[in-house]
């Protein structure tokens, strides 16, 4: 008998988990009753009403770890509804803090004609504290012939308790990567989200974004209103960069912030793309490197402070070809070490150049970047960004070209300090171009940005000349401000 008894409590609260009309399609007379009616899917996330599934038995509590709105569904059984019904039901906090969330209605319920379920909207304004509950009331109904809870002794759902959980608070992007046109004053959105939803006020003011920016932009976000489920940002593009030939690239990064870490896609780089295709056999990168001399070096100059003015200053630094593998879009054959097996083939990336030392554990001054700071360690174990082995991208004019076409410092972050305590994260970029401009002698002449908010209060920039030969023309003083050494 008691094996019966619990089959039949079960397959009435099987019954009456649907809200929709065919609640009241029952093949025999029903009393009218109201209940709490809150499902929960299989991943312990709430099935918010109107959604249903039969195959759910309502709870009558609930653990909440998300900050966004939680809708507590209650719903009405009867065959019959000729009048509007309303129901008060109260809300109590378990240790008497009403305010941290607000309930919308604050205490009635109304069902009319085929409108049968209503909806409890739990808001949550601030962090709660450690083991807050709040419950959940029917308290009563204008109906005197409605009962309150389900027309049995067993599963009631008269009330509902709500126990607040940890607060987990987290976001990521839904996508990784957009594509724009290059049009100044082009707009394109994108989202954050936040699949636990966050707190505004924690938000506004946070610095959630690194950038590596290849190209000038201004960003903005729509108001956060109700929804804490994504924000909605506006990326509007602030200069032409429409060259066919060239690819432009920025990149944000979600970063830690108090009480909200970001996971999963956390990279969204926004490009545009070559329209024009690279042939390889234009090989710019070639002009460049000299895979048979290890101590390879080329020269460059950067507009920088000396002594309170700005001038020309020079630096060198090893220079090596990007090896990568035989499928490699941008890949063209090296050697094949002089034999029939392909396994042993070395291929070189056709438009790409980085700077490192031949060997040992130093660095080298990749860009002069040394002379950017005043105190700096050259070991690789605490400035690797000093090394930068994939530096610099070629994009031929035409896509052809072997005298000229565009260059990019490719988007990348550093890692350089002065002791293995005291280390910074430098985003750099920059673009440019490059030119044959004698024979045999090839400038590379481009502006390198940097960002670090602590050591420059945001990014910096100057102006660079590069050369594949120590003989070269002193390049032309410029008439714009210059940077001057940091301390780290």
């Amino acid at each position: 008998m008691t094996r019966i008894k619990i089959l039949s409590i079960l397959f009435t609260a099987v019954i009456f988990t649907s809200c929709s009309k065919d609640d009241y399609k029952l093949g025999v007379e029903t009393d009218p009753f109201l209940r709490f009616n809150f499902l929960v899917k299989s991943d312990n996330t709430p099935l918010e009403y109107p959604a249903i599934n039969g195959s759910l038995v309502p709870q009558s509590n609930y653990v909440n770890s998300s900050v966004k709105t939680l809708k507590v569904p209650v719903a009405l059984t009867a065959r019959n509804l000729k009048n509007t019904v309303t129901a008060n039901f109260s809300a109590v906090s378990s240790n008497g803090d009403n305010q941290s969330f607000k309930v919308n209605p604050v205490n009635q319920l109304t069902f009319q004609g085929a409108k049968l379920t209503d909806t409890i909207a739990i808001s949550f304004d601030k962090r709660w504290s450690a083991n807050q509950s709040i419950n959940l009331k029917l308290e009563t109904v204008s109906d005197p012939e409605i009962h309150i809870g389900n027309l049995n002794t067993e599963y009631l759902n008269d009330t509902f308790k709500i126990d607040l959980g940890t607060i987990t608070t987290n976001y990521t992007f839904p996508v990784n990567q957009l594509l724009i046109k290059g049009e100044v004053g082009e707009t394109i959105d994108f989202k954050v989200n936040f699949p636990n939803g966050f707190f505004p006020e924690e938000i506004e003011n946070a610095n959630t974004f690194k950038f590596q920016n290849g190209f000038d932009y201004s960003l903005t976000h729509d108001d956060f209103g109700d929804n804490r489920s994504s924000i909605t940002y506006h990326l509007t593009l602030l200069e032409d960069i429409q060259n066919d030939d060239a690819r432009y690239e920025s990149k944000i990064t979600l970063v830690n912030i108090p009480n909200y870490n970001a996971f999963g896609s956390i990279n969204l780089t926004i490009v545009k793309p070559i329209k024009s295709p690279r042939d390889v056999q234009a090989y710019p990168a070639s002009k460049f490197t000299d895979p048979t001399n290890s101590f390879y070096l080329t020269y460059g100059e950067h507009w920088f402070n000396r002594n309170g003015s700005c001038a020309w200053q020079t630096f060198n630094a090893i220079t090596f070809p990007v090896i990568v593998t035989k499928d490699n879009e941008n890949a063209i054959l090296y050697s094949d070490k002089g034999t029939a097996d392909p396994n042993d083939d070395v291929y070189h990336d056709a438009f790409k150049i980085g700077f490192n030392v031949a060997t040992g554990n130093n660095t080298v001054n990749s860009f002069g970047l040394k002379r950017w700071f005043s105190n700096e360690s050259g070991s690789a174990a605490i400035s690797p960004g000093f090394n930068i082995t994939s530096a610099l991208e070629f994009f031929p004019a035409n896509g052809n070209s072997k005298t000229e076409g565009t260059v990019l410092v490719i988007p990348q972050d550093l890692t350089i300090g002065s002791s293995a305590s005291n280390t910074h994260i430098i985003a750099i970029s920059g673009e440019g171009t490059y030119k044959e401009i004698s024979n045999g002698l090839f400038e590379i002449s481009f502006e390198l940005k940097l960002t670090n908010d602590k050591l420059f209060g945001g990014t910096v920039s100057t102006q660079y000349r590069m050369y594949n030969s120590r003989t070269y023309p002193k390049p032309a003083a410029l008439s714009i401000p210059c940077p001057k050494e940091v301390t780290l």
